[in-house]
C-alpha cells in the first residue's frame, strides 16, 4: 500500500508540474486574468506629421489609455468580483506608459507588468505580440482580456496574433463574456456583418472587446491613493530571455513590417447646396451627377 501510495502521489505532482510548466492554471480555482493596455495619443488633438513623413511629431502630445483596452480592464474587473481572483494589466512602452497602469490600478488592478526596453522601440505588431507571449507565459493566466484595436494604427492585430502564438483559442470584437461555473469555459457574444454571434471556448482563451460591452468605472479616491504606492513589476528583454538586438531572428521574430511613409488623407471637396423648388433641384442634381460626377 505504501508503495502504491507514493506511486500516485509522485503521479499526481508530476501532472502538476506539468501543468505549471505549461502555464495554464488547470489546477487553481481563482482565475487568472491578464489585461493588454496600450497608451495612445488622444485622439481629441490633430496630430502633426514629421517632414520626413516617417513619424507623427510627439512633442506635447497629450497621452491616454486606448479606449477599448479601458472597456477590457472594466471587464476583468466584473469578471473578478464575480468569480475571485486577480487581474494584472500590461503594458508596453517608455516611461510614461506608468500613467495608464496607475489609471487601471486605481480603477482595481492587482498587479502590473510594464516591459520598456530599448529593444522593443519600433516593433510591428508582431514582435509587440511575441514579446507580450513571453511575458503573461512567465505567470501563467486563464483569461486574457484586450481592446479589439488600438484607436492610433487600429490594426486590431495584437490580440489575435498573441492568441495564434499561445495556441489558445481567441473570440474578437465581442459584446458579452461569461465564464461558467466551473471556470473551464466561456461563452462571448460577438457582432458579426450579420448580427451577433455566440462562441463557445474552452480556457484559456483571449477576448477582443469592443465599446458597448460594459462602462467603464470611475477610479475612487481610495483607489487614486492606493495606486500612487503599488508596485509596477519593470521586465526587460533580459529577462524575458530574448536578444537584445531586435534583427536576431534566432531569438524572436524581429518586426516584418515597417512604416515608409505617414500622409494626410486627401481633403474633400466642399459639397454644393442646391436651392429651388424641388423640380429645379431635380434636374440641378441630375445634371451635376451626369456631367460632373460622371456616374450616371
Amino acid at each position: 500500500m505504501g508503495d502504491n501510495f507514493l506511486d500516485n502521489f509522485w503521479c499526481g505532482f508530476a501532472v502538476l508540474k506539468l501543468f505549471d510548466h505549461m502555464h495554464i492554471r488547470c489546477y487553481t480555482l481563482a482565475v487568472k486574468i491578464f489585461v493588454l493596455i496600450k497608451q495612445v495619443p488622444d485622439t481629441a488633438i490633430a496630430l502633426e506629421i514629421k517632414a520626413d513623413a516617417a513619424d507623427i511629431m510627439y512633442q506635447d502630445i497629450p497621452w491616454v489609455i486606448n479606449p477599448y483596452d479601458e472597456y477590457a480592464v472594466e471587464e476583468a474587473l466584473c469578471i473578478k468580483e464575480k468569480l475571485g481572483g486577480s487581474v494584472t494589466v500590461i503594458s508596453m512602452g517608455p516611461d510614461r506608459v506608468a500613467d495608464i497602469i496607475r489609471s487601471s490600478f486605481a480603477m482595481g488592478a492587482d498587479e502590473a507588468v510594464h516591459l520598456k526596453d530599448t529593444a522593443f522601440n519600433s516593433l510591428d505588431a508582431y514582435s509587440t505580440a511575441f514579446i507580450l507571449s513571453k511575458a503573461i507565459s512567465i505567470s501563467g493566466y486563464d483569461i486574457i482580456l484586450c481592446g479589439k484595436q488600438a484607436v492610433d494604427d487600429g490594426w486590431g492585430y495584437i490580440g489575435p496574433a498573441l492568441a495564434e502564438i499561445l495556441s489558445v483559442p481567441s473570440v474578437s470584437s465581442i459584446l458579452k463574456l461569461k465564464i461558467s461555473e466551473d471556470k473551464k469555459h466561456a461563452t462571448a457574444t460577438r457582432e458579426i456583418d450579420e448580427g451577433l454571434e455566440v462562441v463557445e471556448v474552452p480556457l484559456p482563451a483571449l477576448f477582443a472587446v469592443q465599446q458597448g460591452i460594459n462602462k467603464p468605472r470611475y477610479a475612487s479616491l481610495p483607489g487614486i491613493m492606493k495606486a500612487k504606492k503599488k508596485e509596477i513589476k519593470i521586465v526587460d528583454a533580459g529577462a524575458l530571455g530574448v536578444a537584445s538586438a531586435a534583427t536576431d531572428l534566432r531569438v524572436w521574430g524581429a518586426s516584418r513590417t515597417n512604416v515608409k511613409k505617414l500622409f494626410y488623407p486627401p481633403e474633400r471637396k466642399k459639397g454644393k447646396v442646391l436651392e429651388g423648388d424641388s423640380m429645379t433641384v431635380i434636374k440641378e442634381l441630375i445634371n451635376l451627377l451626369r456631367n460632373e460626377a460622371k456616374v450616371i
